[in-house]
């Protein structure tokens, strides 16, 4: 039998950050980890993040939303935050999330129920950020960014902010039924 630990917040939300921060950088101090994807919506996640693990050999990509996300021609990144991102030695991809895009537009435009709203609403039974979590752990791996089929960290949260950290084993979308959360560090406890 193996002892773990995890860590639930009262309230989800970015006032966990830090904290979400700590846990994380504690389970790579502890375990090895050598990969950590972290969402990052308008850059301050994977500046805070980038800058923790910076020189430190952890392979760390922060993932943003897709261009055209909240609005047509947008990208929510704030452009100086992106330059940290980068200058920690971080990794910053910005790519179609794998439950949202283009099934969502049929379900909006044809009041229809598709494969993998059914995987994202099933995912947020855990929380916002267990589904993100999930997500991101396959975008990278999709973008070749993380090996396949080993542990990463990944970190999401509710809103803006980290309040989810999980340990992954990692898939790409396309071998999405080898994803296993192996261990969840953090998440919001809900229904206090």
């Amino acid at each position: 039998m193996i002892e773990k630990k995890t860590y639930y917040f009262e309230k989800p939300g970015k006032a966990n950050t830090a904290d979400c921060l700590s846990i994380v950088k504690a389970a790579v101090k502890d375990l090895g980890y050598k990969h950590i994807v972290v969402a990052t919506t308008g850059g301050e996640t994977g500046v805070l993040f980038s800058e923790a693990f910076k020189g430190t050999g952890v392979n760390l990509v922060a993932v943003s939303h897709s261009h055209g996300f909240k609005e047509p021609n947008t990208i929510e990144l704030d452009p100086d935050l992106t330059n940290k991102i980068r200058a920690n030695g971080a990794i910053l991809y910005t790519g179609t999330m794998v439950t949202h895009s283009l099934e969502s537009a049929f379900a909006k435009q044809f009041n229809g129920l598709y494969p993998t709203l059914i995987v994202a609403q099933t995912l947020r039974r855990f929380g916002e950020g267990a589904k993100v979590c999930c997500e991101i752990a396959m975008m990278a791996a999709d973008a070749g960014l993380v090996p396949e089929g080993v542990d990463i960290i990944t970190v999401a949260g509710t809103g803006r902010g980290a309040d989810t950290a999980m340990v992954i084993r990692s898939a790409a979308s396309k071998r999405f039924m080898e994803l296993k959360v192996q261990e969840i560090l953090a998440k919001p406890m809900f229904g206090i």
